[in-house]
């Protein structure tokens, strides 16, 4: 399983729009083979931040996704952050 997770930012005044631009690539993501989830949201606090969040069967569904994507153009540019990939052997519940 891979997950890939983190966050960005962008100018405050754009990141609705940021958000709000990548969500027809969200129901695509959501409906290819592998994909066990896709989330692309305002952060509730810092007015900037863009978290994101990939869950996928394998290393091979998430490149045959990359080879497809078509991300929407870049609206405002990405101040910093931090988005890693994440290679998991094992999962269960949190508690």
């Amino acid at each position: 399983m891979i997950i890939v997770a983190g966050w960005y930012t962008v100018a405050p005044e754009d990141r609705d729009k940021v958000v709000e631009s990548h969500a027809e690539m969200v129901g695509r993501a959501r409906k290819a083979d592998g994909n066990l989830d896709l989330a692309i949201s305002a952060d509730p606090v810092d007015p900037g931040r863009v978290n994101m969040f990939e869950l996928w069967e394998s290393e091979d569904a998430l490149n045959a996704w990359r080879a497809i994507a078509n991300p929407p153009a870049q609206i405002s540019e990405i101040r910093g952050g931090d988005v890693q990939k994440h290679e998991i052997s094992k999962s269960g519940p949190p508690y």
